[in-house]
């Protein structure tokens, strides 16, 4: 069993930036993939970011892409997402997740979710 527990959620204003960071419970935090999906009010949960293991592979969503950057600390069995440049329309609460591989997380094959943390962007 995997847990995942994110902060660093908050308010920002439009442009500013935010920094989530995902813990993973350490003995099976090395065999997975993270990543990251947000859900806005009213929309269906989107895929945002993943990293695999290695940290060799990163994905990114179009519409974060450039301005979003996603890493993870293996000795310290965390994965952040640093958000920049961020807009109104990013406010959503974001999941951290696991699974096998960034192509699965990508298309939405999620094993393991986390609480989720707020992100409010104020214009």
């Amino acid at each position: 069993q995997v847990q995942l527990v994110e902060s660093g959620g908050g308010l920002v204003q439009a442009g500013g930036s935010l920094r989530l960071s995902c813990a993973a419970s350490r003995r099976t935090y090395k065999v997975y993939a993270m990543g990251w999906f947000r859900q806005a009010p009213g929309k269906e949960r989107e895929f945002v970011s993943a990293i695999s293991w290695s940290g060799g592979t990163i994905e990114f969503a179009d519409s974060v892409k450039a301005r979003f950057t996603i890493s993870r600390d293996n000795a310290k069995d965390t994965v952040y997402l640093q958000m920049t440049s961020l807009k109104p329309d990013d406010t959503a609460v974001y999941y951290c997740a696991a699974d096998d591989s960034t192509r699965a997380l990508v298309t939405g094959k999620v094993g393991y979710w986390g609480q989720g943390t707020q992100v409010t962007v104020s214009s």
